[in-house]
């Protein structure tokens, strides 16, 4: 990709996060308790997305409070 394909690339990536960052600033206000429980659960479908990987990056303290520790999936 090159030239004007980078730059729409690049544009729609700027947007997703605007929106993103948007979003979170958002939720920043909201009851403490409904945020976690939003990032556990996106924590969780991200890790599901990465078929497990994601919870060996993550502190424990995160991994516990996403409940990444207990469904921890078994290796080969």
């Amino acid at each position: 990709m090159t030239g004007p394909d980078q730059a729409a690339a690049r544009a729609a990536t700027d947007d997703d996060a605007a929106e993103l960052i948007a979003q979170l600033k958002e939720l920043a206000g909201a009851d403490p308790a409904d945020v976690r429980q939003v990032v556990a659960e996106v924590l969780a479908a991200l890790d599901r997305a990465a078929g497990g990987a994601l919870r060996d990056h993550l502190p424990e303290t995160i991994r516990t409070d996403a409940g990444l520790d207990a469904a921890a999936p078994t290796r080969p």
